[in-house]
């Protein structure tokens, strides 16, 4: 794109809906490379993209050029407003919109844009959560951009927006966002990984990055069905509801054909998600009825997760648009597979080199082995972190279920890669491998090619080819949490393993004596978090407690963690996290954990009380009054007592069960104002997992019962039969 750039750029977006071609706008949406080159001075263009590769600050001067690049592009694509696009701890996106309007001193207006517009910001921090590191009156904070994630435009209502990717600061410099962390820990594992490339005799590598492909499931319904469920809205998943007679069962929906009124909605997903640069690929039919995913390619992990969270807003605004509700909480249907968002991750250098990739020999590639093993020492030393970092109101629903990952963390290598360490732990490294392939015997099909091992879908951290796939990540979650553990926990790992390697070096071994023996000595310390079985399995639970794995059941449990002073003494090592912000990080998460059991709570009492109860009790009544006309007239139509005892016995059922549930109901109120009686937030979390959730699934229990007694024509609730089968 170069020339007269006004025109050529509404060309571009005036032709795309007539493109079949991706290519040819990909991106057409977003401030990247190609835009760059066409807007800013070479000198400018090329010291901004220096500068970003080696993390340096940008200059003011700099900033200026591209601010005002930045705005002469945003505008002719129908831009009148900027935002700074940041992530606060709520888990999801937050924007200020300010106008390029200006009005000059002569009172002339004029669209300006400034460099120090584009660096910072000041959303009002107030409101925000901030964990009691800010009270409400101390209200001021900071938006920064963070170059490394191109700015986009975002297409609402009939208005055009630049949004600018930033993070979220407070006015003395804590993170209040999910963002800074997750810059903070890339940098933490690129130096710690520099420094033991360099011990492994590596040489070239100035960066070494953390990359993320990030699958993303959800469920969509028909919006009628959704309006109609006060728990769908309120708490985005059904509180209430008995399982149809067909479920996944037969496991008929899995890669199925895709229903057209849902492939629709995909390529009009897709086709937003390619104007902003997003790279998705893949798309299906997940395990339950109504589910589905979208996966891209690989990203650099910040890029990855800002994509992840527009590819969930981009969804909602389409799925409103196409009369669909879009469900993302984990759980949205007991007895039904849940959603998860498997995080695939990797660590390579800016020389295009994959750490993880084991090429044609693993046993003869030290570089991966060693950095390999340091991924199994950093899950072994920090499985309870892990686990932290996906714990959710949601995801506890999921984790252990027959589609999920347990509470567990394990890590899967497969045969080839468990062999592979076996020997060298044995000191038997004459090991060979080599690629195998698959002969059919079909003259028509031709060979193919054999990965070194199988998948296990049961595996909470399954090595998969040349990455590691974290599949216990929820699918309502940012990925930028379990990324930034992540790259922690294996910046202290890979720390640890240069020590070692470099302590043996210095007591006079050389080198590859120093590196294998480090090796053995790691594979035979983590040997306790490899675990090739069943994780589903009840196996899996025993050896968890021979091994001395933590096994935290729900998410007061995984949150303890991080009172642990080890635990906060590596993020505050690595300059990730102060303990400050460690300690607000735990209270935002353990209240967003009791307001959100609260909230479903007061929904299945609201449910219960303005629609369960009502409709059973019409029904009773017209039931009633059927079996009363009947007993008047049993002698005159001669029907015999054993039909009016098996009358009676159904009548008696349904109001034993209704009596039941309005007894429940009242202890239920009972229990949930109990909630706010209690002193401190663990013990509100304990409460909420010990006894408010399990409480309201015995109080379920009866509900769903009665579902399958009363006249459909009597129950107000959308089932699952309509909302699971009904396109």
């Amino acid at each position: 794109m170069t020339g007269n750039t006004k025109q050529t750029n509404k060309e571009v977006l005036l032709s795309i809906e007539n493109k079949n071609v991706v290519s040819s706008y990909f991106g057409a949406m977003t401030f990247d490379q190609k835009a760059m080159r066409a807007r800013l001075p070479k000198e400018v263009f090329t010291a901004l993209q220096d500068t970003i590769r080696a993390g340096r600050e940008i200059t003011e001067e700099i900033a200026g050029v591209v601010a005002h690049g930045m705005k002469e592009w945003a505008m002719d694509n129908g831009a009148t407003h900027y935002t700074h696009w940041f992530q606060p701890m709520t888990g999801s996106t937050a924007e200020k919109h300010d106008a390029f309007l200006s009005i000059d001193r002569d009172g002339t207006p004029i669209e300006r844009f400034s460099g120090e517009q584009l660096i910072q910001g000041e959303p009002d921090a107030s409101s925000f959560p901030s964990g009691g590191m800010r009270t409400t009156f101390e209200a001021r904070g900071y938006t920064a951009w963070d170059p490394s994630s191109p700015a986009f435009l975002m297409k609402g209502g009939n208005c055009v927006t630049l949004c600018i990717p930033t993070v979220f600061i407070s006015y003395n410099g804590e993170a209040l966002d999910a963002k800074t962390p997750l810059l903070r820990s890339m940098n933490a594992v690129s130096k710690a990984s520099l420094r033991l490339l360099e011990t492994l005799g590596t040489k070239g590598v100035s960066r070494v990055k953390t990359f993320a492909g990030v699958e993303q499931e959800y469920f969509l319904i028909d919006k009628k069905f959704y309006s109609e469920r006060p728990d769908l809205i309120m708490c985005g998943r059904t509180l209430l509801g008995a399982m149809p007679p067909k479920g996944q069962q037969l496991e008929d929906h899995y890669f199925g054909a895709i229903p057209d009124r849902v492939l629709e909605f995909m390529q009009e997903v897709e086709h937003e998600l390619y104007l902003l640069g997003i790279p998705a690929k893949t798309r299906h039919n997940e395990v339950a009825p109504h589910q589905f995913e979208i996966a891209p390619l690989f990203e650099e992990a910040n890029v990855a997760t800002d994509h992840n969270l527009l590819i969930m807003e981009v969804m909602r605004k389409i799925a409103e648009k196409k009369g669909f509700a879009l469900l993302l909480l984990e759980k949205p249907f007991a007895g039904i597979n849940g959603s998860g968002k498997h995080n695939n991750w990797s660590i390579g250098t800016d020389t295009g080199v994959n750490l993880l990739d084991p090429g044609d020999t693993p046993e003869k590639n030290i570089q991966f082995l060693v950095f390999l093993v340091a991924v199994l020492k950093g899950v072994y030393k920090r499985a309870d972190v892990l686990r932290m970092s996906i714990s959710s109101i949601g995801n506890d629903h999921r984790l252990g279920a027959n589609e999920a990952p347990p509470a567990v963390v394990t890590v899967f290598l497969g045969d080839l890669l468990e062999r592979v360490l076996d020997a060298i732990e044995s000191g038997k490294i004459d090991l060979k491998t080599e690629k195998q392939v698959l002969n059919l015997g079909l003259s028509q099909v031709p060979v193919v090619n054999k990965d070194y091992t199988d998948r296990n879908r049961t595996s909470p951290f399954a090595f998969t080819g040349n990455k590691f796939e974290f599949r216990a990540v929820g699918s309502s979650q940012a990925v930028s949490v379990p990324n930034m553990v992540l790259n922690t926990l294996m910046a202290e790992a890979v720390d640890d393993m240069a020590d070692t390697i470099e302590a043996k070096i210095k007591a006079g071994k050389d080198r590859d004596s120093a590196i294998l023996e480090t090796l053995r000595e790691e594979i035979t310390a983590t040997k306790a978090i490899r675990y090739p079985g069943d994780n589903y399995s009840d196996a899996l639970q025993q050896a968890a407690k021979e091994r001395g794995l933590p096994n935290l059941k729900n998410t007061p449990e995984a949150l303890r963690v991080l009172e642990s002073k080890d635990v906060q003494s590596v993020f505050v090592k690595y300059g990730v996290l102060s303990v400050e912000e460690i300690e607000s990080r735990l209270n935002i998460r353990l209240e967003r954990y009791v307001k959100g059991v609260d909230i479903e709570a007061r929904t299945l009492q609201l449910m219960l009380k303005t629609l369960v109860i009502p409709d059973v009790s019409e029904y009773q009544g017209d039931i009633g009054s059927s079996f009363n006309n009947l007993l008047s007239a049993s002698d005159e139509i001669g029907l015999s007592k054993a039909a009016l005892k098996s009358q009676a016995g159904h009548y008696r059922t349904l109001a034993e069960n209704l009596s039941l549930l309005i007894d429940l109901t009242s202890e239920l109120d009972e229990v949930v104002e109990k909630l706010e009686t209690l002193d401190g937030e663990f013990a509100k979390a304990d409460y909420c997992a010990d006894t408010i959730l399990p409480f309201m699934l015995k109080v379920r229990e009866v509900a769903d019962r009665l579902e399958l007694m009363v006249d459909r024509s009597r129950w107000q609730l959308p089932t699952y039969s309509e909302m699971l089968f009904e396109h």
